[in-house]
């Protein structure tokens, strides 16, 4: 199972993400290994649509979170009005499906 955590070189070198190719290599064949790792990677990383969404949706989350702190009061008005949006929606869906 990969992680998404850069992974280290070595005490004195920088952490490398994933999907990058460390510099300094000087085996062809470990090159190539490298970059085909880095490549799979970046394409994992591309192609990881649920993945993807959990960071988004993770990262809203933080900054409704955030708006929260500063701003309970204007929070819980948005609150109140998205509840009454999303009912008057339903309403007018079941009216007019009713008639």
């Amino acid at each position: 199972m990969s992680s998404d955590a850069p992974v280290p070189l070595s005490k004195n070198a920088v952490a490398v993400p994933r999907t990058a190719v460390p510099l300094g290599i000087t085996d062809p064949v470990e090159q190539a290994r490298t970059e085909l790792k880095a490549a799979l990677a970046a394409i994992e990383e591309k192609a990881n649509v649920p993945r993807r969404v959990e960071r988004a949706l993770d990262e809203r989350i933080e900054q409704a979170r955030a708006f929260n702190r500063r701003n309970p009061a204007l929070t819980a008005v948005a609150v109140v009005v998205g509840a009454a949006a999303i009912g008057a929606a339903v309403w007018g869906f079941v009216r007019l499906y009713t008639r």
